[in-house]
């Protein structure tokens, strides 16, 4: 408020002063001084009670979900009750998070010149979003005049959300031999009869349908006769996701989300496990709606994890009854992650550890050695690049 009286009192001395000037001085040229300050002395004075509070900000996001690596394009419109003149007018989107860091190198921030126009609009481009949930909360706005007298300014509480599914790339689900020239045998698999097809018939057995009965073989042989089903094996997949600090976690995510894509896809069952701030376990089941429910928890989680690996396998969160194929991704590989994970593989299934690494990275000496190792206990290791996930299922590492 003091500011601003100031402010006043200096725009008095400057009218006063120039009509003073024209009064002692006298002629065209002071007088024109004068006339010519005084109409940037009038709007200054009436900017200076103009009430930001009537303007209506909308901010239009094409969608609210994208995949990581997307461009996302912000249209913000503006509109206000009168024609008031405005010498011009700044806005500006305040991000938060992960999104200041990406816009860095472009502002949101933009210099307009209504002038009498009561409607107009402006946008920015956000490249290359990161993954997670971002919040889209408020603007700033301000007002001047020529002179840099009065200055108003307004913020605008507008939050919107969006959520940033990770990338995931287009991979064929292939079930992995659990046979290994070294040693173990593979895991058992789940046979499911495919009740649309059927291929003859057999006579009853306890425990089979009702609706599988064929009555005109019954009929003709005069005993209980059901139809005999082409039989399909189905692997369910259990995959268990590293969240330990690590400079491949990005990737870690990217294809933890591209490998469960493919399962579900493939038709198989598939669930999950993290253990970030929290241990998140989610059950085996199918379908779009599975794959949704996953997307969106690897749409947020973080690199939070205070256990490593084998030592998540080794809690209470990792409680899965069934004999299914076990994937684990991670990007760190120690030793006792292996004796971990093939004890996991003589109790409870398959065990595949897909090793994440960036393009053109090569494994380590001591990596190498821990992979024979691997191998010899019967875990399959799987190298995967970044930019080359496609090869997880058709190239096997350290063999």
């Amino acid at each position: 408020m003091l500011k601003k009286v100031w402010k006043f009192i200096l725009l008095f001395l400057l009218i006063l002063l120039t009509f003073s000037y024209a009064m002692f001085q006298g002629g065209f040229v002071s007088w024109f001084l004068f006339y010519s300050f005084l109409p940037f002395a009038i709007y200054s004075t009436a900017l200076s009670l103009y009430p930001l509070g009537g303007l209506e900000i909308k901010r239009v996001l094409p969608k609210t979900d994208y995949n990581a690596g997307e461009t996302l394009k912000v249209s913000v419109h503006i509109k206000r009750p009168d024609r008031f003149p405005l010498f011009y007018l700044l806005i500006e989107e305040k991000l938060e998070g992960t999104l200041v860091s990406v816009q860095q190198s472009k502002s949101t921030k933009a210099l307009l010149f209504p002038g009498f126009q009561r409607e107009f609009s402006n946008e920015y481009i956000i490249k290359e979003l990161p993954r997670g949930e971002h919040s889209f909360r408020w603007f700033t706005v301000k007002v001047g005049d020529p002179l840099g007298l009065f200055e108003k300014e307004k913020q605008f509480a507008l939050e919107e959300k969006i959520i940033v599914y990770p990338a995931y790339s287009e991979l064929v689900y292939q079930h992995f031999e659990n046979q290994f020239d070294q040693g173990l045998t593979a895991s058992r698999e789940r046979v499911q009869r495919d009740t649309t097809i059927a291929v003859g018939v057999r006579e009853y057995q306890p425990g089979d349908r009702f609706s599988w009965i064929n009555w005109k073989a019954t009929a003709k042989r005069n005993e209980f006769m059901t139809k005999e089903f082409e039989q399909r094996q189905s692997h369910d997949v259990f995959i268990v996701m590293d969240c330990v600090p690590d400079p491949h976690f990005e990737t870690v995510v990217s294809f933890t989300a591209s490998l469960i894509r493919a399962v579900l896809k493939k038709g198989a069952q598939a669930g999950l496990l993290t253990a970030s701030k929290t241990n998140n376990s989610f059950p085996i089941r199918g379908g779009e709606s599975q794959l949704q429910v996953l997307f969106y928890h690897l749409a947020k989680i973080e690199a939070k994890s205070n256990l490593s690996l084998d030592k998540v396998l080794e809690t209470d969160s990792f409680s899965v009854q069934q004999t299914v194929s076990f994937m684990l991704v991670t990007a760190q590989l120690s030793k006792g992650l292996i004796e971990k994970a093939s004890f996991l593989g003589r109790r409870k299934g398959a065990i595949t550890l897909f090793l994440i690494k960036h393009q053109q990275e090569t494994p380590m000496d001591e990596e190498r050695s821990l992979i024979s190792v691997a191998n010899a206990r019967g875990v399959r290791i799987v190298m995967v690049h970044e930019g080359n996930f496609a090869a997880a299922f058709s190239e096997v590492s350290g063999r």
